[in-house]
């Protein structure tokens, strides 16, 4: 595999305030290449989709795979998950996990990015999935738990969904590089879901998210031209249409008389 200079968590902290940093949350190998092609800084994976094949698409972004929270308990699961993830091509990982947990991978050079605001693995804390720090005590919650991660050792932490104003004073005091996901361009990057991006999501569309192209629609045009391509198959396999001489394998008319001639003389 040919070798790129991508981003290490040192340069990404060097860009905090100096330019909005673009992230995109990726499912799968095709949106691994748009995003090298498009030239986004960093993405957020399954850490399944990591491996040779998620490099070769995608050898220049900042990689962060997120460690599922529940699926994984201990610390020393969040280490050996962790260690994996990066041995197969990610750079860092996201934990929603205890302060604990973050500062035991930390303390093992492990690149750590938390979660402040609305966290939807939390939600039931903070009302549901609503904003959060709309008041002062809770924007001040909001502060302390960044504090609490940067103290326990966090490179980054995403925030979601909290008031812009609030969000910005918060990233201009941590040394943290804070990910905006609907909390305003006073944060160091801004954090989409290419499902959002791409119109391919049929559930509700979060008021953060901006619409560019409506794959639903296009996949329901494949869907329905699916479905006519198996029909018009099936009808052809009925009728004897299919298939013709064409697909087909030929013999040499000699070969197949001596194939014959065997076959009977078998029988």
């Amino acid at each position: 595999m040919k070798k790129h200079n991508r981003a290490t968590v040192a340069d990404l902290l060097a860009l905090k305030g100096r330019r909005q940093l673009t992230m995109l949350r990726i499912t799968s190998l095709e949106e691994a290449e748009a995003s090298e092609k498009a030239g986004i800084d960093m993405v957020s994976v399954p850490p399944a989709l990591l491996g040779p094949a998620f490099r070769e698409a995608a050898p220049s972004p900042f990689a962060i795979p997120g460690l599922e929270y529940g699926d994984l308990v201990s610390a020393e699961e969040h280490m050996r998950e962790a260690f994996k993830a990066l041995k197969a091509g990610g750079d860092a990982v996201y934990c929603a996990a205890s302060l604990q947990t973050i500062r035991r991978m930390r303390d093992e050079g492990i690149p750590v990015c938390g979660h402040v605001g609305l966290v939807p693995s939390k939600a039931t804390w903070t009302g549901g999935f609503r904003a959060v720090g709309k008041t002062a005590a809770s924007a001040f919650e909001v502060w302390r738990q960044t504090k609490a991660l940067e103290e326990a050792g966090a490179f980054a932490a995403e925030i979601e969904v909290v008031p812009g104003d609030v969000a910005a004073a918060i990233s201009n005091n941590t040394s943290m590089l804070m990910i905006s996901m609907g909390a305003g361009r006073g944060c160091d990057a801004q954090y989409l879901f290419a499902d959002d991006v791409l119109g391919a999501n049929r559930d509700h569309t979060p008021r953060h998210a901006k619409v560019y192209r409506n794959f639903a629609a296009e996949y329901d045009r494949l869907q329905r031209e699916r479905i006519v391509a198996f029909t018009e198959l099936a009808e052809d396999i009925r009728s004897g249409a299919y298939p013709e001489k064409r697909h087909l394998v030929g013999i040499d008319e000699v070969e197949l008389r001596n194939f014959l001639h065997r076959l009977e003389a078998e029988r």
